[in-house]
Protein backbone atom coordinates (compact mmCIF):
# COMPACT_ATOMS: atom_id res chain seq x y z
CA UNK A 1 0.00 0.00 0.00
CA UNK A 2 2.81 2.45 0.90
CA UNK A 3 4.57 1.76 -2.40
CA UNK A 4 1.33 2.38 -4.34
CA UNK A 5 0.85 5.72 -2.58
CA UNK A 6 4.40 6.77 -3.44
CA UNK A 7 3.86 5.86 -7.06
CA UNK A 8 0.66 7.90 -7.20
CA UNK A 9 2.33 11.04 -5.85
CA UNK A 10 2.96 13.68 -8.50
CA UNK A 11 4.55 17.11 -8.19
CA UNK A 12 2.33 18.28 -11.04
CA UNK A 13 -0.31 16.36 -13.01
CA UNK A 14 1.30 14.39 -15.82
CA UNK A 15 -1.25 15.57 -18.39
CA UNK A 16 0.30 19.06 -18.30
CA UNK A 17 3.69 17.71 -19.27
CA UNK A 18 6.78 19.88 -18.69
CA UNK A 19 4.91 23.21 -18.81
CA UNK A 20 4.38 23.71 -15.02
CA UNK A 21 8.09 23.27 -14.37
CA UNK A 22 9.08 26.02 -16.83
CA UNK A 23 7.21 28.66 -14.81
CA UNK A 24 9.24 27.80 -11.71
CA UNK A 25 12.21 29.66 -13.24
CA UNK A 26 10.48 32.95 -12.39
CA UNK A 27 10.38 32.08 -8.68
CA UNK A 28 14.14 32.78 -8.58
CA UNK A 29 13.29 36.50 -8.83
CA UNK A 30 11.62 36.93 -5.40
CA UNK A 31 14.27 34.64 -3.88
CA UNK A 32 16.97 36.92 -5.29
CA UNK A 33 15.09 39.97 -4.00
CA UNK A 34 15.38 38.61 -0.44
CA UNK A 35 19.18 38.97 -0.50
CA UNK A 36 19.07 42.34 1.32
CA UNK A 37 16.61 41.20 4.02
CA UNK A 38 17.52 39.87 7.44
CA UNK A 39 15.96 38.70 10.68
CA UNK A 40 12.26 37.99 10.92
CA UNK A 41 11.56 39.70 7.60
CA UNK A 42 13.84 37.25 5.80
CA UNK A 43 12.14 34.30 7.55
CA UNK A 44 8.65 35.57 6.74
CA UNK A 45 9.65 36.26 3.13
CA UNK A 46 11.01 32.74 2.76
CA UNK A 47 7.83 31.27 4.21
CA UNK A 48 5.70 33.36 1.84
CA UNK A 49 7.65 32.11 -1.17
CA UNK A 50 7.34 28.52 0.07
CA UNK A 51 3.58 29.02 0.50
CA UNK A 52 3.46 30.53 -3.00
CA UNK A 53 4.97 27.34 -4.42
CA UNK A 54 2.37 25.28 -2.54
CA UNK A 55 -0.46 27.36 -4.02
CA UNK A 56 1.06 26.99 -7.49
CA UNK A 57 1.06 23.19 -7.20
CA UNK A 58 -2.39 22.97 -5.64
CA UNK A 59 -3.98 25.12 -8.34
CA UNK A 60 -3.15 22.41 -10.90
CA UNK A 61 -4.79 19.71 -8.77
CA UNK A 62 -7.82 21.69 -7.54
CA UNK A 63 -9.15 22.92 -10.89
CA UNK A 64 -12.95 22.52 -11.21
CA UNK A 65 -13.27 22.37 -7.40
CA UNK A 66 -14.19 25.03 -4.83
CA UNK A 67 -10.64 24.93 -3.44
CA UNK A 68 -9.35 26.40 -6.75
CA UNK A 69 -10.74 29.85 -5.90
CA UNK A 70 -9.27 29.81 -2.39
CA UNK A 71 -5.81 28.76 -3.56
CA UNK A 72 -5.92 31.43 -6.27
CA UNK A 73 -6.93 34.10 -3.78
CA UNK A 74 -4.13 33.08 -1.43
CA UNK A 75 -1.60 33.23 -4.25
CA UNK A 76 -2.68 36.76 -5.24
CA UNK A 77 -2.51 37.86 -1.57
CA UNK A 78 1.06 36.53 -1.25
CA UNK A 79 2.11 38.43 -4.37
CA UNK A 80 0.54 41.63 -3.05
CA UNK A 81 2.40 41.28 0.28
CA UNK A 82 5.74 40.53 -1.40
CA UNK A 83 5.33 43.47 -3.80
CA UNK A 84 4.21 45.89 -1.07
CA UNK A 85 6.54 45.10 1.84
CA UNK A 86 9.56 43.60 0.05
CA UNK A 87 10.25 44.54 -3.57
CA UNK A 88 7.81 46.06 -6.07
CA UNK A 89 9.32 43.89 -8.82
CA UNK A 90 7.76 40.87 -7.08
CA UNK A 91 4.53 42.04 -8.69
CA UNK A 92 5.61 40.22 -11.85
CA UNK A 93 4.80 36.95 -10.07
CA UNK A 94 1.31 37.97 -11.13
CA UNK A 95 1.84 36.10 -14.38
CA UNK A 96 1.27 32.93 -12.33
CA UNK A 97 -2.32 33.77 -11.20
CA UNK A 98 -2.97 35.45 -14.58
CA UNK A 99 -2.52 32.04 -16.18
CA UNK A 100 -4.97 30.38 -13.77
CA UNK A 101 -7.57 33.16 -14.10
CA UNK A 102 -7.76 32.23 -17.78
CA UNK A 103 -8.95 28.76 -16.73
CA UNK A 104 -12.34 30.03 -15.52
CA UNK A 105 -14.91 28.77 -18.05
CA UNK A 106 -17.68 30.95 -16.61
CA UNK A 107 -17.53 34.56 -17.86
CA UNK A 108 -18.83 36.05 -14.62
CA UNK A 109 -16.24 34.23 -12.51
CA UNK A 110 -13.54 35.11 -15.03
CA UNK A 111 -14.21 38.87 -15.01
CA UNK A 112 -14.71 38.94 -11.24
CA UNK A 113 -11.34 37.27 -10.67
CA UNK A 114 -9.70 39.58 -13.22
CA UNK A 115 -11.05 42.74 -11.52
CA UNK A 116 -9.91 41.58 -8.08
CA UNK A 117 -6.52 40.70 -9.54
CA UNK A 118 -6.22 44.20 -11.06
CA UNK A 119 -7.04 45.78 -7.68
CA UNK A 120 -4.41 43.61 -6.01
CA UNK A 121 -1.84 44.89 -8.51
CA UNK A 122 -2.81 48.54 -8.10
CA UNK A 123 -2.33 48.53 -4.32
CA UNK A 124 1.47 47.97 -4.30
CA UNK A 125 1.90 50.16 -7.40
CA UNK A 126 0.11 53.08 -5.73
CA UNK A 127 2.23 52.67 -2.59
CA UNK A 128 5.54 52.61 -4.49
CA UNK A 129 4.62 55.03 -7.31
CA UNK A 130 6.98 57.71 -6.02
CA UNK A 131 9.96 55.40 -6.44
CA UNK A 132 9.53 55.39 -10.24
CA UNK A 133 10.73 57.95 -12.72
CA UNK A 134 8.57 58.76 -15.75
CA UNK A 135 10.02 56.23 -18.18
CA UNK A 136 10.35 53.53 -15.53
CA UNK A 137 6.72 53.85 -14.52
CA UNK A 138 5.62 53.71 -18.16
CA UNK A 139 7.42 50.44 -18.88
CA UNK A 140 6.32 48.99 -15.55
CA UNK A 141 2.67 49.74 -16.33
CA UNK A 142 3.07 48.27 -19.84
CA UNK A 143 4.12 44.93 -18.37
CA UNK A 144 1.28 45.07 -15.85
CA UNK A 145 -1.14 45.73 -18.72
CA UNK A 146 0.21 42.70 -20.58
CA UNK A 147 -0.24 40.70 -17.38
CA UNK A 148 -3.92 41.70 -17.24
CA UNK A 149 -4.42 40.86 -20.92
CA UNK A 150 -2.80 37.41 -20.73
CA UNK A 151 -5.84 35.72 -19.09
CA UNK A 152 -7.86 36.51 -22.22
CA UNK A 153 -5.33 34.67 -24.38
CA UNK A 154 -5.20 31.72 -21.98
CA UNK A 155 -8.99 31.56 -21.86
CA UNK A 156 -9.25 31.68 -25.65
CA UNK A 157 -6.68 28.89 -26.02
CA UNK A 158 -8.43 26.73 -23.40
CA UNK A 159 -11.80 27.31 -25.08
CA UNK A 160 -10.39 26.20 -28.42
CA UNK A 161 -8.83 23.08 -26.89
CA UNK A 162 -12.11 22.26 -25.16
CA UNK A 163 -14.00 22.79 -28.41
CA UNK A 164 -11.61 20.48 -30.26
CA UNK A 165 -12.03 17.85 -27.55
CA UNK A 166 -15.82 18.11 -27.75
CA UNK A 167 -15.63 17.88 -31.53
CA UNK A 168 -13.51 14.75 -31.29
CA UNK A 169 -15.92 13.22 -28.76
CA UNK A 170 -18.88 14.15 -30.96
CA UNK A 171 -17.20 12.58 -33.99
CA UNK A 172 -16.54 9.41 -32.02
CA UNK A 173 -20.16 9.38 -30.87
CA UNK A 174 -21.41 9.92 -34.43
CA UNK A 175 -19.12 7.17 -35.68
CA UNK A 176 -20.47 4.80 -33.02
CA UNK A 177 -24.06 5.69 -33.92
CA UNK A 178 -23.32 5.16 -37.61
CA UNK A 179 -21.82 1.74 -36.85
CA UNK A 180 -24.85 0.84 -34.74
CA UNK A 181 -27.22 1.95 -37.47
CA UNK A 182 -25.18 0.02 -40.03
CA UNK A 183 -25.39 -3.14 -37.91
CA UNK A 184 -29.16 -2.70 -37.64
CA UNK A 185 -29.41 -2.14 -41.39
CA UNK A 186 -27.35 -5.26 -42.09
CA UNK A 187 -29.56 -7.26 -39.72
CA UNK A 188 -32.69 -6.00 -41.47
CA UNK A 189 -31.25 -6.71 -44.90
CA UNK A 190 -30.19 -10.21 -43.92
CA UNK A 191 -33.60 -10.91 -42.44
CA UNK A 192 -35.49 -9.52 -45.41
CA UNK A 193 -33.13 -10.98 -48.02
CA UNK A 194 -32.31 -14.41 -46.64
CA UNK A 195 -35.00 -15.12 -44.08
CA UNK A 196 -37.65 -16.09 -46.59
CA UNK A 197 -35.17 -17.94 -48.82
CA UNK A 198 -33.79 -20.08 -45.98
CA UNK A 199 -37.29 -20.90 -44.76
CA UNK A 200 -38.21 -22.00 -48.29
CA UNK A 201 -35.08 -24.15 -48.55
CA UNK A 202 -35.88 -25.81 -45.21
CA UNK A 203 -39.37 -26.75 -46.36
CA UNK A 204 -38.10 -28.06 -49.71
CA UNK A 205 -35.37 -30.09 -48.00
CA UNK A 206 -38.01 -31.73 -45.81
CA UNK A 207 -40.13 -32.37 -48.92
CA UNK A 208 -37.22 -33.90 -50.86
CA UNK A 209 -36.46 -36.14 -47.90
CA UNK A 210 -40.00 -37.52 -48.02
CA UNK A 211 -40.12 -37.83 -51.85
CA UNK A 212 -36.89 -39.78 -52.27
CA UNK A 213 -38.69 -43.07 -51.51
CA UNK A 214 -42.07 -42.17 -53.05
CA UNK A 215 -41.48 -40.04 -56.16
CA UNK A 216 -37.83 -39.88 -57.23
CA UNK A 217 -38.56 -37.77 -60.35
CA UNK A 218 -40.31 -35.05 -58.35
CA UNK A 219 -37.60 -35.21 -55.68
CA UNK A 220 -35.04 -34.56 -58.43
CA UNK A 221 -37.07 -31.57 -59.68
CA UNK A 222 -37.37 -30.15 -56.19
CA UNK A 223 -33.61 -30.62 -55.63
CA UNK A 224 -32.89 -28.72 -58.86
CA UNK A 225 -35.19 -25.92 -57.71
CA UNK A 226 -33.37 -25.86 -54.38
CA UNK A 227 -30.09 -25.42 -56.26
CA UNK A 228 -31.49 -22.46 -58.19
CA UNK A 229 -32.78 -20.94 -54.94
CA UNK A 230 -29.36 -21.36 -53.33
CA UNK A 231 -27.69 -19.62 -56.28
CA UNK A 232 -30.17 -16.76 -55.99
CA UNK A 233 -29.48 -16.48 -52.27
CA UNK A 234 -25.73 -16.48 -52.93
CA UNK A 235 -26.14 -13.64 -55.44
CA UNK A 236 -28.20 -11.73 -52.90
CA UNK A 237 -25.48 -12.14 -50.26
CA UNK A 238 -22.80 -10.96 -52.70
CA UNK A 239 -24.87 -7.91 -53.57
CA UNK A 240 -25.42 -7.16 -49.89
CA UNK A 241 -21.70 -7.47 -49.09
CA UNK A 242 -20.84 -5.27 -52.08
CA UNK A 243 -23.22 -2.55 -50.82
CA UNK A 244 -21.65 -2.79 -47.36
CA UNK A 245 -18.12 -2.29 -48.64
CA UNK A 246 -18.67 0.44 -51.21
CA UNK A 247 -18.89 4.14 -50.47
CA UNK A 248 -19.68 6.67 -53.18
CA UNK A 249 -17.77 9.91 -53.68
CA UNK A 250 -21.02 11.86 -53.33
CA UNK A 251 -21.64 10.30 -49.89
CA UNK A 252 -18.08 11.09 -48.82
CA UNK A 253 -18.53 14.72 -49.88
CA UNK A 254 -21.64 15.03 -47.72
CA UNK A 255 -19.75 13.62 -44.73
CA UNK A 256 -16.77 15.88 -45.50
CA UNK A 257 -18.94 18.97 -45.53
CA UNK A 258 -20.34 18.24 -42.08
CA UNK A 259 -16.87 17.53 -40.65
CA UNK A 260 -15.39 20.73 -42.12
CA UNK A 261 -18.32 22.82 -40.88
CA UNK A 262 -17.89 21.40 -37.38
CA UNK A 263 -14.21 22.41 -37.54
CA UNK A 264 -15.11 25.95 -38.64
CA UNK A 265 -13.77 25.49 -42.20
CA UNK A 266 -15.88 26.76 -45.12
CA UNK A 267 -16.34 24.34 -47.99
CA UNK A 268 -16.95 24.60 -51.76
CA UNK A 269 -17.49 21.89 -54.38
CA UNK A 270 -16.80 22.37 -58.08
CA UNK A 271 -17.71 19.89 -60.79
CA UNK A 272 -20.07 16.93 -61.10
CA UNK A 273 -20.15 14.80 -57.94
CA UNK A 274 -22.01 11.96 -59.67
CA UNK A 275 -19.38 9.34 -60.44
CA UNK A 276 -21.68 6.31 -60.46
CA UNK A 277 -20.47 5.35 -63.95
CA UNK A 278 -17.07 4.52 -62.48
CA UNK A 279 -16.28 0.93 -61.51
CA UNK A 280 -17.29 0.33 -57.88
CA UNK A 281 -13.71 -0.46 -56.84
CA UNK A 282 -12.43 2.79 -58.37
CA UNK A 283 -15.10 4.95 -56.74
CA UNK A 284 -14.66 3.25 -53.37
CA UNK A 285 -10.88 3.88 -53.36
CA UNK A 286 -11.36 7.50 -54.45
CA UNK A 287 -13.93 7.90 -51.68
CA UNK A 288 -11.52 6.55 -49.04
CA UNK A 289 -8.72 8.83 -50.30
CA UNK A 290 -11.07 11.84 -50.23
CA UNK A 291 -12.01 11.10 -46.61
CA UNK A 292 -8.33 10.88 -45.65
CA UNK A 293 -7.58 14.16 -47.45
CA UNK A 294 -10.37 16.00 -45.62
CA UNK A 295 -9.19 14.55 -42.30
CA UNK A 296 -5.71 15.95 -42.99
CA UNK A 297 -7.18 19.38 -43.76
CA UNK A 298 -9.01 19.42 -40.42
CA UNK A 299 -6.08 18.12 -38.35
CA UNK A 300 -2.99 19.65 -39.90
CA UNK A 301 -3.71 22.47 -42.36
CA UNK A 302 -4.80 25.31 -40.06
CA UNK A 303 -7.04 26.43 -42.96
CA UNK A 304 -10.37 28.24 -42.82
CA UNK A 305 -11.46 27.31 -46.37
CA UNK A 306 -11.35 24.13 -48.43
CA UNK A 307 -12.34 23.47 -52.03
CA UNK A 308 -12.94 20.10 -53.69
CA UNK A 309 -12.93 20.07 -57.50
CA UNK A 310 -13.98 17.07 -59.58
CA UNK A 311 -13.20 16.64 -63.27
CA UNK A 312 -14.04 13.66 -65.43
CA UNK A 313 -12.84 13.11 -68.99
CA UNK A 314 -13.06 10.09 -71.28
CA UNK A 315 -9.82 8.66 -70.00
CA UNK A 316 -9.36 10.05 -66.50
CA UNK A 317 -11.12 11.25 -63.38
CA UNK A 318 -9.41 13.86 -61.19
CA UNK A 319 -10.26 15.05 -57.68
CA UNK A 320 -8.42 18.08 -56.31
CA UNK A 321 -8.55 19.05 -52.61
CA UNK A 322 -7.29 22.60 -52.09
CA UNK A 323 -6.99 24.48 -48.78
CA UNK A 324 -5.60 27.88 -47.74
CA UNK A 325 -3.68 26.58 -44.73
CA UNK A 326 -0.03 26.49 -43.73
CA UNK A 327 1.08 24.53 -46.77
CA UNK A 328 3.37 21.54 -47.17
CA UNK A 329 7.14 21.37 -47.54
CA UNK A 330 8.16 19.27 -50.54
CA UNK A 331 11.07 17.88 -48.51
CA UNK A 332 8.73 16.39 -45.90
CA UNK A 333 8.18 12.63 -45.90
CA UNK A 334 4.71 11.26 -46.47
CA UNK A 335 2.87 10.38 -43.27
CA UNK A 336 0.97 7.13 -42.79
CA UNK A 337 -2.26 8.66 -44.12
CA UNK A 338 -0.70 9.99 -47.33
CA UNK A 339 1.31 6.79 -47.85
CA UNK A 340 -1.89 4.78 -47.47
CA UNK A 341 -3.63 6.96 -50.07
CA UNK A 342 -0.73 6.49 -52.47
CA UNK A 343 -0.81 2.71 -52.03
CA UNK A 344 -4.57 2.55 -52.60
CA UNK A 345 -4.31 4.60 -55.79
CA UNK A 346 -1.51 2.38 -57.12
CA UNK A 347 -3.93 -0.57 -56.98
CA UNK A 348 -6.03 1.13 -59.70
CA UNK A 349 -3.08 2.66 -61.58
CA UNK A 350 -3.86 6.05 -60.10
CA UNK A 351 -1.45 8.70 -58.85
CA UNK A 352 -1.31 11.38 -56.19
CA UNK A 353 0.28 14.82 -56.52
CA UNK A 354 0.92 17.05 -53.52
CA UNK A 355 1.69 20.78 -53.86
CA UNK A 356 2.29 23.15 -50.95
CA UNK A 357 3.36 26.57 -52.22
CA UNK A 358 0.21 28.42 -51.11
CA UNK A 359 -1.83 26.25 -48.80
CA UNK A 360 -1.94 22.57 -49.74
CA UNK A 361 -3.21 21.15 -53.02
CA UNK A 362 -3.79 17.40 -53.23
CA UNK A 363 -4.58 15.97 -56.68
CA UNK A 364 -5.92 12.42 -57.10
CA UNK A 365 -6.14 11.09 -60.66
CA UNK A 366 -7.25 7.70 -61.93
CA UNK A 367 -7.23 6.43 -65.56
CA UNK A 368 -10.74 5.10 -66.14
CA UNK A 369 -10.11 2.99 -69.27
CA UNK A 370 -7.19 1.06 -67.75
CA UNK A 371 -9.13 0.20 -64.64
CA UNK A 372 -12.27 -0.82 -66.54
CA UNK A 373 -10.20 -3.18 -68.68
CA UNK A 374 -8.67 -4.77 -65.59
CA UNK A 375 -12.02 -5.22 -63.91
CA UNK A 376 -13.39 -6.81 -67.06
CA UNK A 377 -10.49 -9.22 -67.12
CA UNK A 378 -11.03 -10.13 -63.50
CA UNK A 379 -14.71 -10.75 -64.02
Amino acid sequence: MARDQKKRFEIFPRRYGFFPYVFLIYVTMPIYNLRDESGWKLVVGGLLIAMFLVTYRQLYFSFETKAFVYWLGLQVAIIMILATFYNINNIFLGFFPANFIGWFPNKTAFYRALVLFAVALLIPISIHIQSFDGAGLFFFLIFCFIMLLSPFGIRSMNSRMELEQRLEEANERIEELVKREERMRIARDLHDTLGHTLSLLTLKAQLVSKLTTKDAARAKTEAAEMERTCRTALAQVRELVSDMRSTSVAESLVESESILKAAGISFDIHGDTNLESLPSVTENILSLCLKEAITNVVRHSGADHCTVSLEKTEGEVTIMVDDNGVGFEQSEDFGNGLSGMKERLELIDGKMTLLGEKGTQLILSVPIIVQERKEGALS
